[in-house]
């Protein structure tokens, strides 16, 4: 058992938890708690931590965490290395490293007409994470991110997303523009969630190709970046609501789009 905050191994994870530049340099990710890691695929988990008075409510369950664990590279550390490990209040005593995937564009172009997320600048964890997993409930073939968007690769986004970041494809860009006409050559709308849209969201027709723009939480999307779009649309606001938050917008958005989709069938 590993007993002691100055061990090598605890103190890279610790890194990884702390820093994104760690994060890259290792080409891994920290996921942490029960759910995270029994839906972690085991072909991408180096290694496993779990803290010396783990349990599980349900026995079950616990039996399926030590049936897992054991088949991977694990180790058992105190409560106190556990503890500096964890990026939550509350841990559930389990925790594992696992390889990056890279995703390229072709990966999300496969279908016909493919459903996409493009989000610019988004710098909350949780409003990202929440745009992966409503992404994966719509039915999304990929999240593609400027490159000042926030790490999705952070403990919390990576908590947020409940698993779908094993799921979902996402690559960043160097040029979100650069990509948005890349996508309008291949057939697929940007349509741009945008104050100024004079059309309703419901009111447009998403069961070709499509990309839904989010923009920054604070600021909304670059002026040069909603100029490229095919359309401004609206999500309407009833009472005083100016309009929701980036991740709340696109999953109106994406399960229109899926709504519109599965009426099609």
């Amino acid at each position: 058992m590993i007993t002691s905050l100055g061990n090598e191994r605890i103190k890279a994870v610790v890194r990884m938890r702390q820093k994104a530049k760690a994060r890259a340099e290792a080409d891994a990710f920290l996921a942490e708690g029960i759910k995270m890691f029994l839906e972690a695929p085991a072909q991408q988990i180096r290694e496993v931590y779990i803290s010396e008075s783990f349990s599980c409510p349900d026995a079950a369950v616990e039996r399926a965490v030590r049936e897992k664990a054991g088949a991977l590279p694990c180790e058992t550390v105190s409560e106190a290395v556990f503890a500096k490990l964890s990026d939550t209040c509350s841990p559930q005593g389990v925790l594992c490293v696992l390889n990056r995937r890279h995703y390229q564009l072709a990966d999300m172009l496969r279908e016909k007409n493919p459903l996409l997320l493009l989000a610019e600048g988004i710098q909350d964890p949780g409003n990202l994470g929440t745009m992966i997993r409503a992404g994966e409930g719509a039915g999304i073939h990929g999240l593609i991110l400027s490159s000042d968007t926030v790490d999705m690769y952070n403990p919390k986004t990576i908590r947020a997303t409940m698993g779908s970041v094993y799921r979902v494809p996402f690559l960043y860009t160097d040029s979100l523009l650069a990509t948005m006409k890349e996508l309008q050559a291949r057939g697929i709308a940007v349509y741009a969630a945008h104050l100024r849209g004079e059309r309703s969201y419901d009111l447009c027709d998403f069961l070709d190709g499509t990309a839904f723009l989010i923009g920054n939480e604070g600021n909304g999307l670059r002026r040069e970046s909603a100029e490229v779009a095919d359309m401004y649309m609206k999500i309407p606001m009833a009472g005083r609501v100016e309009s929701l938050n980036a991740g709340m917008a696109a999953a109106v958005l994406l399960y229109e789009a899926a709504r519109q989709r599965r009426n099609q069938e």
